[in-house]
Order: structure tokens, then C-alpha cells, then sequence
């Protein structure tokens, strides 16, 4: 009789069972019975070194060591891309797996060829590229066209794991070990087809633990559902050490990598690309990038000046207000969160008497970015009245602060790090909350309105004169 070699796990209680049903006995759930791979070990179930008592398994024992280790740490690998080590922390950790999600045809593939191509090339021990999606010659093909087939990248074409585990784990293995997709890979010790959440969870288990065993560096792609989140189960973002994601709109041709987790470093650094014929290319100004297509004074456009993780960032944040021929008016928001709007307009209105009731509101976030901070708040209200009041805000002006409830604007924290890439960009004036505890001086050649309280925004734009007032001294 052959031995059994997988069993079925619930996904919610634990409970095993040799065969598939759609109910769990044990908590009642349906449909979370997942086949998974037994545990390999020498006959009898027990792992080497151990021992049995009286028809029990005695563990090996785990050595405890020092938590200040006596050899110093091994510098991070840095591929030379700076948008892509600035996002994991300053370079890739030996022995670390990261994960990286996206649309299709984000450019995923792409990015990592050209970061496995720098990293060969300055020098790391070896690096690996597997494709499980395409062949070998349509990987060289895509190399051609973005000018890397000269670079001492190791390729090859699988999707079995365990001849990939027979090729990587020794002692000369290569530095960098690419893996595009890990939803392509299948463990031959599950009958189920690859792609599905066992297969994905025991391929990647497989991998990891030869990626920390030899301490290379493991890149692995993963593909996302419709609802934008990475396939598979969710334990596969909490194996890796670092989950990358890979945004941007098909109409524009900017794209941004975010760090949603990092063992190694911040969680909010992101790092700007433009997609072009030969590639991808990292910008390394990103605000003057984001505001290069602005047209002056035009009424419903007001810039913010924000911050992602350590950089600044200045995006233009577009309004439009309009008359609604339906019963419940329009509410549309492209790269912001809608609640937060649902809330700036009704602080208006409950703070300041603007009635938005009749009228459809739509927002935008210029470039394809999607901003999160609630620094935000200022540069939505200003856009709003500036769109419905129909005059424009002067070009030269900065937005930021958050609104809270009561109608007051609270202080952002960086306020001199906006400020100086404001004025490193041109902008004259600054529309701010006021300075909380230590006063910090602005850079020369922009001048400072501070903000209180919702109301003193509003008069600037239903005022008379409101571009005399923004304009004063």
C-alpha cells in the first residue's frame, strides 16, 4: 500500500483528515478543508536526533543563544536602484524573502529582471532567475529589449520544487534566487493542481527554508485576485519578511512599489518609477515629475505638499463640483479614501454652512498616486471651495493639514521637510496649521499662512479678494 504523503487541514480550527469534505466535524465551517503536504522525516515519523520513551517522541532539544550574536551582521546587498532598496530598507538581507504583488501587466517581471541584471552586476555572488510562467528564450527576449542580455544573470525555465530544492540548496548557491511566480510552482507530494492554496503555502514553505538554510536572498512574485489582494493564503504575507506591492494606473505611466510589511526596515517608504519603452526608470524627483502637466490658475486644483515614509511629495489634488440631475448626488474619489471626503464635506457643511446638497463631487489625485495621510484634508477642503466657488487658488500656494471635527486644523507633523521641498520647487506661500510647541523657521523665499480653523479657510475663497489675502505678507 502506498504511503499517504498529504492530508487535509481546516483553515480555520486545525483539525487534520485524510480525505476532502466540504464540512468541517470539528467547528462546523464549510469549504476550509485544504490538502497539505505531511511533514518529512525518517521512518516511524520521527525527525533525526530524536528519541522515544515508552512509545513517545522525545524532541531533540533547542539551544539557547545570547541575543547579542558575536559576529557582526552581513551588510544588505544594494542593486543599485535606488527607488528599490530606498523601499527595502537600503538593499536585500542575506537570507531574507520577499514577496512582491501586482496587477498583470504592471511590470513585476520587469522590475525584477532589471534588479537581478544590477545586482549581478555589482558584483553579488551569482544571481538566479526562474520563470515558471515563460521560457527561456522569451525571458532573453524581454532582456534584449531592456538592454540587460549582457548581464551574468542565470536563468532557467521550472515549476517543481523539488528540483528546484536539488539545484539551490548547496553550499555554492547563488546570492539572489528570483522566482516568477510562486504561483506557477507545485510540490509533486499534493495531487491538487498548482496555483491553489495548498500548493502555493507548501511551495513556498519549501523555498523559504532553503533560502535561510543557504542565506540567499529569495524574490518571489506573486499574483493578486480581482480585489487587488495577492492570491493564495493570507499565511503566505506572514512567512515572508517583506511584502512589496506594484501600483499604478494602465493610463499613466508612473507606478509606485510600497512596502506593506518589512522585518528589516519602514513600512511606508515608497519608490516612484515611469514605465518607458526601454523599461522601467526611477525618478528621483517625483513631486516636480507629479506636477509637470499643472496649468496654472484653474479653479478645482490645489497642490499638497505631503510626505511618504521619508520623502516628501508634492501632488496636485483636483475637484469638481457640479449640479446632479439625480435624487442622491455623486460622490467619486480616485486615490484617496472616500470616507475621509464623506467627512471634509460635512464638516463644511456643519462647521461653515457650505452645502454641497445637489451637486455631484468628484476627486483626484493627479499622477496615478494614492495619498493616505490625513495631512491631506486642507488641500481637499481648499480644492473643493476652489471648485465650487469657481475661483482658482494661485498656483504658487501649498496646502496641508488635517481637519478634525469641531471645524479645527491640526498640526502635521515634517512641516519644515514640506516646506523646503516646496520652496526647492518654486512655491511662494504655504497654507498651514499653526506651529505646535518649537517654532521652526521657513525656508527663505516662501512665506506662511497659518490655518486655525476651517472658517478662516473659507473666507479666503468666498471673500472678495481672496488672491489679495492669500498673497499677504
Amino acid at each position: 500500500m502506498a504511503k499517504r504523503t498529504s492530508h487535509y487541514v481546516c483553515q480555520s480550527c486545525g483539525a487534520s483528515y485524510p480525505k476532502w469534505a466540504g464540512r468541517c466535524e470539528s467547528c462546523g465551517e464549510w469549504s476550509t478543508l485544504v490538502e497539505e503536504a505531511l511533514p518529512e522525516g525518517p521512518p516511524g515519523g520521527l525527525e533525526a536526533g530524536g528519541t522515544r520513551l515508552g512509545g513517545k517522541r522525545l524532541g531533540r532539544g533547542v539551544e539557547f543563544v545570547p541575543l547579542k550574536g558575536q559576529d557582526s551582521q552581513a551588510p544588505r546587498r544594494a542593486s543599485g536602484i535606488a527607488e528599490f532598496d530606498r523601499v527595502l530598507g537600503g538593499g536585500l538581507v542575506r537570507g531574507s524573502a520577499v514577496l512582491i504583488g501586482g496587477d498583470p501587466g504592471i511590470g513585476k517581471s520587469t522590475l525584477l529582471l532589471q534588479a537581478a541584471a544590477a545586482l549581478a552586476r555589482s558584483g553579488a555572488a551569482g544571481c538566479a532567475y526562474v520563470s515558471g510562467e515563460e521560457a527561456i528564450e522569451q525571458v532573453r527576449l524581454r532582456a534584449e529589449r531592456l538592454g540587460l542580455a549582457e548581464a551574468p544573470v542565470e536563468l532557467a525555465a521550472a515549476t517543481s520544487v523539488r528540483d528546484l530544492k536539488a539545484a539551490l540548496d548547496r553550499p555554492e548557491a547563488p546570492a539572489v534566487v528570483v522566482v516568477d511566480s510562486i504561483q506557477t510552482m507545485y510540490v509533486d507530494t499534493l495531487d491538487s493542481a498548482p496555483g491553489t492554496v495548498g500548493q502555493v503555502r507548501a511551495s513556498a514553505q519549501e523555498l523559504i527554508r532553503v533560502a535561510k538554510r543557504r542565506g540567499f536572498a529569495l524574490l518571489l512574485v506573486g499574483h493578486v485576485t480581482k480585489e487587488g489582494a495577492i492570491a493564495g493564503p493570507k499565511v503566505l504575507e506572514h512567512m515572508v519578511d517583506t511584502v512589496l506591492t506594484f501600483e499604478g494606473e494602465r493610463g499613466h505611466q508612473f507606478r509606485i512599489l510600497r512596502a506593506v510589511k518589512n522585518r528589516f526596515g519602514p513600512t511606508d517608504e515608497i519608490g516612484v518609477f515611469e514605465m518607458t519603452d526601454g523599461g522601467l526608470m526611477q525618478v528621483t524627483n517625483p513631486s516636480e515629475l507629479f506636477l509637470a502637466e499643472r496649468q496654472g490658475e484653474v479653479s478645482g486644483a490645489c497642490v499638497l505638499a505631503g510626505i511618504e515614509g521619508t520623502r516628501p511629495l508634492l501632488v496636485e489634488i483636483q475637484a469638481l463640483v457640479s449640479p446632479s440631475p439625480l435624487g442622491t448626488p455623486r460622490r467619486a474619489v480616485v486615490g484617496w479614501d472616500g470616507n475621509r471626503l464623506a467627512m471634509v464635506l460635512a464638516v463644511l457643511e456643519a462647521r461653515s454652512g457650505i452645502s454641497f446638497a445637489g451637486k455631484d463631487v468628484y476627486l483626484n489625485v493627479a499622477g496615478g498616486l494614492r495619498v493616505a495621510e490625513p495631512a491631506a484634508d486642507l488641500s481637499v477642503a481648499a480644492a473643493l471651495l476652489s471648485a465650487l466657488s469657481d475661483r482658482p487658488a494661485p498656483s504658487e500656494t501649498v496646502v496641508f493639514g488635517e481637519i478634525g471635527l469641531s471645524g479645527e486644523v491640526r498640526a502635521v507633523g515634517q512641516t519644515d521637510v514640506r516646506l523646503k521641498e516646496a520652496a526647492k520647487l518654486g512655491f511662494t506661500r504655504a497654507l498651514c496649521p499653526p506651529a505646535r510647541g518649537r517654532k521652526t523657521r521657513p525656508p527663505e523665499g516662501i512665506a506662511v499662512s497659518e490655518i486655525s480653523t476651517l472658517g478662516d479657510l473659507v473666507e479666503l475663497f468666498l471673500d472678495a479678494a481672496p488672491h489679495a489675502r492669500l498673497r499677504e505678507a
